[in-house]
């Protein structure tokens, strides 16, 4: 699968690269938690990559193309059936593109990884706001917290009262939604996030703006998250500051932000849209495994 993964790319022309795995600087997602270590003789300490994304910008920056990489990546407070603190992502940029045509690309190199195992039927789209509705009964355009927390108690979810809008919506998401996209051998998109769940993706105007940010899914399990990625280092530099601002309100660390990457989007990213896929949770279908370290040689409690 490794070896189809990287024809794919060979015969679409992207280049494959290499980035550091230790990095000065960490995400600021509140939903991501970086391990780090010491190293002799420097004060600092460094972030092992949760994500290729930061470097794999800074070569685009500088003029490098179409690309992408297989790397291991490593998250801490990440360990369950479909979780592993360290795993392998396959993360590409395509210049020119934008998110629609992403994911076209993105079902094309799941077909490729999955064709010899099963088949799969022509993937389905729908916009956040739909499959919340469809699944969950929640209009998000019109639902308030309070209407949000009722939502997650009729479907059985525990909804703590210090959750924010989004934190909500994650629940919904994550225990109701996610489970019960890609079934039957249909992929399912998720696409148009709200704005505020945009990451790095840029914002689509419009009467209702939404982020150009999709997710795919089969079998329940989420399996990428692809972005049109935003190119505007002060809308970056205001959206890390305000991840720093919601992990210091709950007591999260406060790594140091990626002022390279800052320095490499104000140089000037290509118009690109960019996408990261879980390689063993796509490995786990392919061999009809029940949980993530059955589809790995050596798992956390193996290594």
């Amino acid at each position: 699968m490794l070896a189809d993964a990287r024809a794919f790319f060979a015969d679409r022309g992207v280049l494959e690269v290499e980035t550091p795995t230790l990095s000065a600087a960490a995400p600021s997602d509140p939903q991501i938690e970086p391990l780090s270590a010491g190293i002799s003789g420097f004060a600092r300490r460094f972030y092992l990559c949760t994500s290729p994304e930061y470097a794999m910008k800074r070569l685009l920056a500088a003029g490098s193309g179409d690309i992408y990489q297989i790397s291991k990546v490593f998250r801490d407070e990440e360990h369950g059936r479909w979780h592993n603190p360290e795993f392998t992502m396959v993360e590409w940029y395509r210049l020119g593109l934008d998110d629609g045509a992403l994911m076209r690309e993105t079902e094309a190199l799941l077909a490729r990884l999955l064709g010899p195992y099963r088949r799969l039927a022509a993937a389905q789209r729908l916009t956040y706001a739909e499959a919340l509705e469809r699944h969950a009964g929640v209009d998000i355009y019109m639902a308030s917290e309070a209407q949000l927390a009722q939502a997650a108690a009729r479907l059985g979810i525990d909804c703590p009262a210090n959750l924010d809008r989004d934190a909500r919506l994650d629940l919904l998401m994550a225990l109701i939604v996610g489970p019960k996209l890609g079934r039957n051998d249909t992929p399912t998109f998720i696409c148009d996030y709200p704005p505020s769940q945009a990451s790095l993706a840029r914002i689509k105007r419009g009467v209702r703006p939404v982020a150009a940010r999709f997710e795919l899914y089969l079998d329940g399990l989420e399996l990428a998250n692809g972005f049109h990625e935003l190119c505007d280092a002060a809308e970056q530099r205001a959206r890390f500051e305000q991840d720093l601002a919601l992990r210091r309100s709950r007591g999260q660390p406060l790594p140091p932000f990626d002022m390279r990457l800052l320095d490499a989007l104000g140089h000037g990213l290509p118009d690109c849209a960019g996408v990261a896929l879980g390689f063993d949770r796509v490995v786990a279908l392919a061999v009809g495994a029940d949980s993530l370290s059955a589809a790995m040689a050596f798992p956390i409690g193996n290594a």
